[in-house]
């Protein structure tokens, strides 16, 4: 990992080695990794538990420049994306990533976490200031996503940049989540609110009064 350290820092104090290292990993105008990099490098570089599985077809945009893990006896379904291009990607031990979701890093899923179909999960945020460049050609904004362990992710939930999720908690389906949520609760809605939280007092999921 010496070697990569070395060249990511050349990397970053280089414009001319950084566009001619971006074309050597990827085509051009896309975030999908070069063949060669899929089949050669990234095995050797990225971390993939065991009895870890990918079911095929799953677009996999990762590259070698950022971290990516796979945790043991985890599966990603089929349909998903997983792109590690502006940020790490991590994900713990037995944790399902279900059918068609989205994973943009920086991203931490931790163990035991369910995610359901469809789910959008993205670190990154376009900026948009700048009236003279069309949007896709301003720079990104990235903030860390965490989803702590036994955390379930229902389906065709958002999670925006930023976001922690705590341990043991739940996001209703369909909900778009913008703030932190705490261990043991269950959110709701758009924008995601607590409508539950457990209580180890008398050891029941108690229901939170809104308003």
């Amino acid at each position: 990992m010496g070697l990569i350290n070395r060249l990511k820092d050349r990397f970053k104090t280089s414009p001319a080695l950084k566009r001619w290292t971006l074309w050597a990993l990827m085509p051009s105008g896309q975030a999908k990794p070069r063949l060669w990099v899929k089949w050669f490098l990234n095995p050797c570089i990225h971390h993939y538990g065991r009895g870890s599985t990918i079911v095929r077809p799953c677009r996999q945009d990762i590259l070698p420049f950022n971290k990516y893990r796979l945790g043991a006896y985890s599966t990603i379904e089929s349909y998903s994306t997983v792109n590690n291009g502006v940020g790490d990607v991590l994900i713990g031990d037995n944790t399902r990533i279900g059918i068609g979701c989205v994973l943009i890093g920086p991203v931490t899923i931790g163990n035991d976490v369910i995610l359901a179909q469809n789910i959008v999960i993205s670190g990154l945020n376009h900026q948009y200031q700048d009236l003279t460049l069309p949007i896709w050609r301003q720079p990104v904004d990235t903030k860390l996503i965490v989803i702590e362990d036994e955390a379930w992710i229902g389906a065709n939930a958002v999670i925006t940049a930023g976001v922690q999720i705590g341990k043991h908690s739940i996001v209703a389906a369909g909900s778009v989540v913008t703030r932190d949520v705490a261990s043991y609760t269950i959110v709701a809605g758009n924008p995601a609110k607590p409508i539950k939280k457990y209580s180890s007092l008398t050891g029941t999921w108690d229901r939170i009064k809104q308003g």
